[in-house]
């Protein structure tokens, strides 16, 4: 009798995330049309899209990092738009209003989706490529991918070189199964209190909790992306010449700044600069300050 209490308690227990992710919601066509952008088929599926700036001008294609969708660029979008410059913003898949797509949120994935976007665009050579976090790893490994298409890499605090990560991401992305039990029981309440502020933008973080695939798409992305080195991606650019600004925040608490002297090692053309009073939100919390360094750039 016992026995089968225990036994009872615990398939109850392992069935925790399961009910904590049906009570979550699916993207829905309401969410979608009540947003200022547009949502285009892709061959992964739906990927939510918005230009900000005038009709002409340079390109700016802007992919935001692990957890907070493309909200995440509007403070700084405004500010480039004023330079003259039109910026393209969008989620990636499982954040956002995009679709969550399946499988492993590696290389291959996100650099699909960003020539998939690239495609319907109609945007060819000459595109300045801005990645923020995670945004700045894809940014890299795109660019290195395709150099032929990108006129410039902008890297905002970007990932991919060196990461502080809690012991609880670092145990749940090394162990299967036991990792996605805990990320679905628990990851909800530990991003919550990362978002905790009253910003717009932490509005938009906490408001990706409540979304049907998003803890599966962080961890995913964890798993196969963030625990990659963008060394080779790097080394390339600077063989290649392609041009490179990174700019890093001075009290980041997620990316240290021992990241800026990798960087230097590996591409010594990089362009480098410091926001010395900014944490892990340079894009929306320090969009001026990104903005005056970007404008010395032309």
């Amino acid at each position: 009798m016992i026995g089968a209490l225990v036994l009872a308690a615990l398939a109850g227990v392992a069935f925790v995330p399961i009910v904590l992710e049906a009570r979550r919601h699916p993207v829905g066509a309401a969410d979608r049309a009540a947003a200022p952008g547009a949502c285009v088929g892709l061959s992964q599926g739906q990927t939510y899209v918005r230009w900000h700036g005038p009709v002409r001008g340079p390109v700016i294609v802007a992919i935001h990092g692990l957890t907070t969708p493309s909200p995440v660029f509007d403070a700084l979008a405004g500010c480039l738009g004023q330079l003259g410059y039109r910026v393209l913003t969008y989620d990636l898949y499982g954040r956002g209003l995009s679709d969550h797509v399946r499988g492993p949120q590696n290389a291959a994935f996100f650099l699909r989706q960003l020539d998939d976007l690239l495609t319907h665009e109609g945007l060819g050579e000459d595109v300045i490529l801005m990645g923020y976090s995670m945004g700045g790893a894809i940014a890299a490994a795109f660019a290195a991918a395709q150099p032929h298409r990108v006129a410039r890499v902008i890297l905002l605090a970007p990932a991919g070189m060196a990461l502080k990560e809690t012991r609880f991401w670092h145990f749940a992305r090394r162990v299967p199964v036991l990792g996605d039990w805990l990320v679905g029981t628990f990851g909800a309440r530990l991003l919550a209190a990362e978002a905790a502020g009253d910003t717009s933008v932490n509005r938009v973080q906490r408001a990706q909790l409540a979304r049907r695939g998003y803890l599966a798409a962080v961890l995913s992305s964890r798993r196969h992306f963030l625990s990659v080195s963008q060394q080779p991606a790097h080394r390339f650019l600077g063989r290649e010449d392609v041009p490179v600004t990174a700019i890093w925040g001075g009290q980041d608490p997620v990316i240290p700044l021992q990241a800026l002297g990798l960087l230097a090692q590996w591409n010594r053309n990089a362009v480098q600069d410091v926001v010395p009073d900014a944490d892990h939100s340079l894009p929306w919390r320090h969009a001026k300050d990104v903005t005056k360094i970007l404008r010395d750039l032309r």
